[in-house]
């Protein structure tokens, strides 16, 4: 039997339900292989937020270490587009399987890496030099996890079911933060000196062990049906980065634009919020813990907006979700305002279980369905890591200097995160509804 009667079999077999025994594995893969790469990206954010000012960063005021700590942050985000083009271009050319297996291994490695580095009192300026060179390497690697995560499960299921299917990858990225958060939380416990001297390395060590049952998971899963149908043509394809630019810019634009709406979210609210609420004095653990209440109710919230998707489309469900965004963005920083512990969790809340939580359940199927298979991976994941980009990684940053420009206060940033819902929500609307498009054939 040739791979293109197998992909037409493996078509077939996956026409009516998620419910078989290979769909379980290719759902449960794409979940638990993007929740340990997210573990390990949002390990670094949680860190970023706590420790990495004062341990490669040491001699600067507070803020000043906080600031550069979140600029090393923003460096992974930078390299994830850049992620996507490379991995997305040999998935869209080789295979989703294989690019998956060497993007969790990099991931691995360079995480565990990061828990074994000297401080800048060890080492002085080296420090921090390796730092960013380790956070830009996880930056590649989850540049190319999410595209081929969302595939193999998106390009597997049955039409009907595309939007559920694709948002399993999304809903490892928020368990993955879960368990980073608590893994952190437990060790957060220890008295200061513990901590800062060997607490914050264990939860990036545990990194080993998670891939390698990442890894023996993923290595089960076969190569997706409608790739399978098109490799043939592998050799006379184009360089599928150069295809999108020029093929599908708007689609590519749009895209991004639409998803960096839920990634303000995640940058705003589960980095920079964490930070401000600590310096305000709210218990360190207590913030912790409920950031990872926060991305659990995020899960639920992608679930149920993921199902939803599937009946009424996609656009009206994300458009939902950025407009709860716009109109909660004042009320979500005033509680930030509170400084205790009960204004962070409803802000948070709010803002993850519902806002993101709608928005990104139905994403990875909207993105997925701008472009044809020949580019999929690379064009969904450009405009996903792209979004992640603008969206998450400088959105830190960009608050503490809004922060300062307001005199002190938050308004600023409530006005300009409602405005970037807003604007995203435009460019939704000028997309074509995909639920029920066609993988096979073109996509304009």
């Amino acid at each position: 039997m040739n791979r293109q009667t197998t992909a037409a079999a493996g078509r077939k077999s996956t026409s009516d339900s998620l419910n078989t025994a290979m769909m379980r594995r290719i759902l449960a893969s794409s979940f638990i292989g993007s929740a340990i790469e997210f573990y390990d990206f949002i390990l670094y954010a949680t860190a970023a937020s706590l420790v990495f000012g004062e341990l490669f960063f040491a001699g600067m005021p507070p803020a000043v270490g906080l600031f550069a700590s979140f600029t090393t942050l923003a460096v992974g985000y930078v390299a994830r587009p850049l992620g996507g083009a490379i991995f997305g271009h040999f998935g869209d050319r080789l295979g989703r399987k294989g690019v998956l297996i060497v993007s969790m291994v990099l991931m691995g490695a360079a995480t565990t890496a990061i828990g074994a580095l000297p401080t800048s009192a060890q080492i002085g300026v080296v420090a921090p030099t390796l730092l960013v060179a380790l956070r830009l390497v996880q930056g590649l690697a989850v540049g190319g996890e999410w595209g081929g995560a969302m595939l193999v499960a998106l390009e597997h299921a049955p039409a009907q079911r595309r939007g559920f299917a694709a948002s399993f990858a999304n809903m490892g990225g928020p368990a993955g933060a879960v368990l980073a958060t608590l893994v952190v939380s437990a060790f957060s416990t220890l008295p200061d000196a513990q901590f800062l001297s060997w607490g914050w390395r264990v939860p990036f060590l545990l990194s080993a062990v998670l891939i390698v049952i990442g890894l023996v998971i993923r290595l089960k899963v076969s190569e997706t049906p409608l790739f399978l149908e098109m490799e043939a043509e592998a050799d006379r394809r184009k360089i599928p980065l150069l295809e999108v630019v020029t093929q599908y810019p708007r689609n590519l634009v749009l895209g991004i634009v639409a998803g960096m709406s839920s990634y303000t979210v995640q940058g705003l609210m589960t980095v920079w919020a964490v930070a401000h609420a600590i310096q305000l004095g709210v218990d360190r653990t207590g913030v912790l813990n409920v950031k990872a209440i926060g991305a659990a109710l995020t899960v639920v919230g992608i679930w149920f907006a993921a199902r939803l998707s599937d009946r009424f489309g996609r656009k009206p469900v994300m458009l939902a979700g950025m407009l709860a965004g716009a109109v909660l963005a004042y009320p979500i920083v005033l509680l930030l305002q509170t400084g205790t512990l009960w204004g962070f969790a409803i802000g948070l809340f709010l803002a993850n279980g519902i806002v993101q939580g709608v928005i990104f359940g139905p994403f990875g199927a909207f993105v997925a369905e701008l472009f044809p298979t020949r580019m999929r991976y690379t064009g969904a994941s450009l405009a996903y890591q792209t979004a992640s980009t603008l969206g998450a990684g400088f959105t830190p940053v960009i608050a503490s200097r809004l922060v300062l420009a307001a005199g002190g206060g938050l308004w600023l940033i409530a006005l300009v995160w409602a405005l970037s819902f807003l604007v995203s929500a435009a460019c939704v609307r000028a997309t074509r509804e995909g639920r029920d498009v066609d993988l096979a054939g073109e996509t304009k």
